[in-house]
């Protein structure tokens, strides 16, 4: 009975996200409640339940800050609630500093203005900053950036940022702290910046290369035709340096960053976890930022740092339900024991289901599943994980709605005066996922089999 009132309650909770009509941190909070209330209470009568879902007490363990191991997944995941919000108190930082759009006019600049050097130029910005910085940020700045520079040289700005859009997912994908479903994959089974960059990060590599070329062919007509009816204007182009409102702030979030990079490469080796180095980032921004401190903490989404924490209790019903240990074990028969389409089983399923849910739910609720996977069957478990963040992190990128970086992307664009419709979108992002699935794939099958 509980297991169908768990199940039930999920469901609802991804129909009510996907409608979008409620705030999807208040959906997943009642949802939460719900869980705690019906299935923990009324259905169970566990109050253990309850204690191992909220996971309260792991805060107050040493192996919470300094720890080599995995952290529990059942439950609400503590390490990525912190990570998180450590990194929007450090991007608020940044951004209050001028630091993302003196960086965009830099590289605008250093390629004279040009719309297709800035199109490759951007994308490939957009990957390396969404390795380090949580992708929504990256394409908030990146596509303001992009609508201004849009004005001056005349040209359509909507192909420029869809292709950030998709940049910043493939970027996103290559490090722990690229996207929330890396963070919660990441925190969950114990696995290091070094362990995602040498694996994940391979096949980003290899398939942003093909993304750069696939965006340039498909957008170069469009692009130099809208820039070339704009010749022989007279533009101001933007100085970098207008960005720039205090050098001092924008010397600390240089070295703030900096830090947070250090920490986050090196966390393997000195076993501070990714709570420790969210925490010690806020302090860090803080301590620096003293005279803006309120603002910046007032800027820090906490809506989304709810949504996680509901959506956290959602998927412990599942698994305390046993309903997670139903779905390894259809994967596994539906596999027939080969390893090899296991893995591409739970990358393409992710993937489908991330281009039409949100991928922040679909990963957290993977996790459990994954491992009860590798111990049911055999199969390693770290290669089924990047498979499970490929999938997700990719798959996200094929619609508007599958990743949080593209309805924001979208919204900066249509604000400005540029709809972008689910036709014009998934035109060349739905061909870009497939070429990016098949060559992990590819990857995936040459270097692990």
């Amino acid at each position: 009975m509980e297991a169908i009132v768990a199940v039930v309650i999920f469901v609802l909770m991804f129909a009510l996200i996907i409608l979008d009509k409620i705030p999807r941190h208040w959906i997943t909070l009642g949802c939460a409640a719900a869980t705690l209330l019906i299935v923990f209470g009324i259905c169970m009568k566990s109050p253990a339940a309850i204690t191992e879902t909220l996971n309260i007490r792991s805060i107050f363990t040493g192996g919470f800050w300094i720890s080599a191991g995995e952290s529990s997944s059942s439950g609400i995941n503590w390490e990525t609630i912190i990570f998180v919000a450590g990194m929007m108190v450090m991007v608020e930082g940044m951004a209050k500093a001028g630091f993302f759009r003196w960086l965009c006019l830099t590289i605008a600049k250093a390629v004279k203005y040009k719309v297709l050097p800035i199109l490759v130029t951007f994308m490939v910005m957009s990957a390396v900053l969404a390795m380090f910085i949580d992708s929504i940020t990256v394409i908030l700045f990146l596509a303001a950036v992009t609508v201004e520079l849009s004005q001056l040289l005349k040209f359509d700005p909507v192909p420029m940022v869809l292709a950030e859009i998709f940049c910043a997912n493939l970027g996103g994908s290559a490090t722990m702290c690229g996207d929330p479903p890396n963070i919660i994959v990441g925190t969950a089974l114990g696995y290091s910046f070094a362990d995602f960059i040498t694996n994940t990060g391979v096949i980003a590599g290899v398939a942003l290369v093909f993304s750069v070329v696939f965006y340039t062919l498909a957008y170069r007509r469009e692009l130099t035709a809208s820039a070339a009816a704009a010749g022989g204007l007279t533009v101001h182009y933007p100085e970098p340096g207008e960005a720039i409102t205090n050098k001092k702030d924008f010397a600390l979030s240089c070295v703030i960053f900096l830090c947070a990079v250090v920490l986050l490469v090196s966390h393997a080796q000195t076993h501070l976890t990714v709570a420790f180095i969210g925490v010690a980032i806020t302090a860090l921004t803080l301590l620096c930022f003293a005279r803006d401190a309120k603002e910046i903490l007032r800027g820090v989404d906490y809506q989304t740092l709810l949504f996680f924490i509901g959506l956290f209790v959602v998927v412990g019903g599942l698994e305390q339900t046993g309903v997670l240990v139903m779905i390894a074990e259809f994967i596994g028969r539906l596999c027939g024991g080969n390893l090899l389409v296991m893995i591409y089983v739970v990358m393409w399923i992710s993937a489908v289901a991330s281009s039409v849910v949100d991928n922040i739910p679909f990963a957290a609720t993977m996790v459990p599943v994954i491992k009860t996977l590798a111990a049911t069957t055999g199969a390693d478990l770290s290669t089924l994980a990047w498979g499970l963040s490929v999938g997700t992190d990719i798959g996200g990128s094929a619609t508007p709605i599958g990743a949080s970086a593209n309805v924001v992307g979208t919204s900066v664009v249509s604000k400005a005066g540029h709809p972008v419709s689910w036709g014009c979108y998934c035109k060349t992002a739905i061909p870009a996922t497939v070429m990016v699935l098949a060559i992990a794939m590819i990857i995936i099958k040459v270097r692990y089999f």
